[in-house]
C-alpha cells in the first residue's frame, strides 16, 4: 500500500462538489486524512470566482494510471468539460500529487506533481496535513517547504467546512 495525496479544487458550487468528491474518495478508498479547506483567489483565471482547495491523503495499492483515470472520471461525472480553455471555471479539479515515494513519469503522470512547490493552495494544505512527510525529490518535509514559501499574491485563508457531520475546517 502506498500513501496517496490528491489536491481538490472547485470554484463552481464549491461546497457541493467538494463534498461529492470526499464522499466518492471515502467510498472508494476508505479512511481519509483531510486538510482544512481553504478559499483562494484564482491564479491565472480571468473569471474572478474564488476556489475552495484542500488536500486529502489515503492508502491504496492501485497503479498510478488507474488512480489518475479514477480522478478524471469523477471530474467529468461532476460537470468538468473537455475542450475548454485551461483557466476556465471548474466544478471539480482533482490532481494526483504523490503516490508513495514515486518520482518520474508513471502511466503518463509526472510524480510528484510540480504544483506542490509552486502554489500556496497546494503546499499549505499539504504542509498542514502531512507536516513531517518528505517531498519525494527534495527529501525535505512539507512544513519546511511551506516555511520558506514566498506566497506573493497567492492569498488563501481557511473557511468553515463540515463533511459528514464532522467539522474538518474552521476559520482562523
Amino acid at each position: 500500500m502506498a500513501r496517496i495525496t490528491v489536491s481538490i479544487g472547485s470554484n463552481i458550487e464549491r461546497e457541493h462538489h467538494v463534498r461529492v468528491c470526499l464522499d466518492a474518495l471515502a467510498a472508494t478508498f476508505g479512511p481519509l486524512a483531510i486538510s482544512r479547506v481553504f478559499e483562494s483567489e484564482p491564479v491565472g483565471f480571468e473569471d474572478g470566482r474564488n476556489f475552495y482547495n484542500l488536500v486529502v491523503a489515503f492508502d491504496s495499492d492501485r497503479p498510478v494510471g488507474e488512480l489518475q483515470a479514477w480522478c478524471k472520471r469523477l471530474e467529468f461525472a461532476n460537470g468538468r468539460r473537455k475542450g475548454v480553455p485551461k483557466f476556465s471555471p471548474r466544478t471539480l479539479d482533482i490532481d494526483l500529487l504523490t503516490v508513495g515515494d514515486l518520482t518520474g513519469r508513471h502511466d503518463d503522470v509526472e510524480l510528484p506533481r510540480d504544483e506542490i512547490l509552486h502554489h500556496a493552495f497546494v503546499l499549505k494544505p499539504l504542509a498542514e496535513l502531512l507536516p513531517e512527510a518528505c517531498h519525494p525529490i527534495t527529501g525535505r518535509c512539507y512544513r519546511a517547504h511551506w516555511g520558506e514559501f514566498e506566497a506573493g499574491q497567492q492569498r488563501l485563508w481557511p473557511v468553515a467546512f463540515v463533511w459528514q457531520g464532522r467539522h474538518i475546517s474552521t476559520p482562523e
